[in-house]
């Protein structure tokens, strides 16, 4: 765990997209704040389906809005849910945030009572697959 300077600005945005997850199934609402290289933040929440595991999660929405706007690199993530500890990003959205940021690229994990804790991209997936592997493909 990283001890550092929360990003409140993060946090509020992951907050604030939480406020609209679509999670009438699980009532696991959770939201994501990415700031992206040139500092904008852009935001996610979850989305159900009743048909599981149809569905995004809250990461893969706001790197996707960071797509859309035409930005490649997270330089920082916060995820937020309503939990007693905070709650990680799962597997699939760890190889997401590897895929637009680099292994020192904080990830804060907070929960709707304040308790918090930072990570980084390397340690939520080391060993992790990247486009080093794809060299002769």
């Amino acid at each position: 765990m990283l001890m550092h300077n929360t990003a409140p600005d993060l946090r509020d945005a992951a907050m604030a997209a939480r406020r609209n997850a679509y999670a009438p199934y699980s009532n696991f609402k959770v939201g994501a704040a990415m700031r992206a290289a040139s500092g904008k933040i852009y935001i996610g929440a979850n989305v159900e389906n009743v048909a599981y595991p149809v569905g995004t999660c809250a990461e893969e929405a706001a790197l996707a809005a960071m797509i859309v706007a035409g930005e490649t690199e997270v330089i920082e993530a916060y995820v937020i849910a309503d939990a007693p500890e905070p709650v990680p990003p799962c597997g699939a959205c760890r190889q997401r945030l590897k895929e637009f940021g680099k292994d020192d690229v904080t990830v804060w994990m907070g929960t709707t009572d304040g308790k918090e804790e930072a990570t980084t991209i390397g340690d939520l997936l080391p060993g992790a697959f990247d486009a080093g592997y794809m060299a002769r493909s």
